[in-house]
């Protein structure tokens, strides 16, 4: 799991894209909770998986007030600019190289349904929502797509490549798509092959129905890595909110924790 302390190092970087702090009026009164308290509690409820409700006092801000922040700031586009910003850092580090992308998903149950959810593969009765991740060679998430649980896997595939980020941080001309993609069998689909070849890109998906032993697991465990870690951030394994902002929300900061992670040389 997850430290559930934030990193002094992490706010540094999210200050800069954070409004200014509210300021006291002339006639006084009670004084905001400022915004380093308020991501403090965010990054506890990502990392321990607690309720809105469970968060304790000593934290110094509510879980509701938290809550409202976290919504705030996804609609203001903060949490996405933070992992752009991310990303630009890790491949001036030399620890991103965007020539080729890895594709797998994974089904979390969601408690009361919700906006992106839908019945699960392995029990219709409950709902669940689907997270198609995208990360580099090395395993650095660089988007995540969320859709129902019983959403054809190959359907995400284009759309999740649509959001490939271009990424500074080097001289030159950001890539504006990857070269090479690597996806198992789940996204077989001689139709998404044909789109990906259009747009300039080689799919290497493994086809259902033939034998194993096409070697693209040496090059598919890296996202089954990065799976592994965003569920080590406890709010990932369930689903518990009904609002589709707030769950953009936290897979962008999902993705953003890991990256600051990698950056640091601390991943899960």
């Amino acid at each position: 799991m997850a430290s559930a302390h934030m990193p002094d190092e992490f706010f540094d970087l999210v200050a800069h894209h954070l409004p200014p702090e509210p300021a006291i009026g002339p006639y006084g009164g009670r004084p905001p909770i400022g915004h380093r308290v308020a991501l403090r509690v965010i990054w506890f409820v990502l990392a321990t998986g607690n309720r809105w409700e469970d968060v304790p006092q000593e934290l110094g801000c509510s879980g509701r007030t938290a809550h409202r922040r976290l919504r705030a700031w996804e609609e203001a586009g903060i949490w996405d600019r933070l992992h752009a910003d991310l990303l630009r850092l890790l491949r001036k580090a030399g620890k991103l190289e965007t020539d080729t992308v890895v594709v797998d998903g994974v089904t979390v149950r969601a408690f009361g349904g919700g906006e992106a959810t839908g019945p699960s593969p392995v029990d219709r009765s409950r709902k669940g929502t689907k997270h198609t991740v995208m990360v580099s060679r090395t395993g650095v998430p660089l988007a995540i797509r969320t859709a129902g649980a019983n959403e054809s896997d190959h359907r995400q595939i284009i759309p999740l490549v649509l959001d490939f980020p271009s990424v500074a941080g080097k001289p030159g001309r950001p890539k504006q798509l990857p070269d090479d993609l690597y996806a198992d069998r789940g996204y077989d689909s001689e139709g998404t092959r044909a789109l990906l070849r259009w747009m300039g890109i080689e799919p290497h998906i493994a086809k259902r129905r033939t034998p194993h032993g096409s070697g693209l697991g040496k090059v598919l465990w890296v996202v089954e890595r990065t799976i592994g870690w965003i569920k080590g951030l406890r709010r990932m394994r369930v689903r518990y909110d009904r609002l589709g902002v707030i769950r953009d929300a936290w897979t962008t900061l999902a993705a953003c924790v890991i990256c600051f992670r990698i950056l640091h040389q601390d991943v899960m």
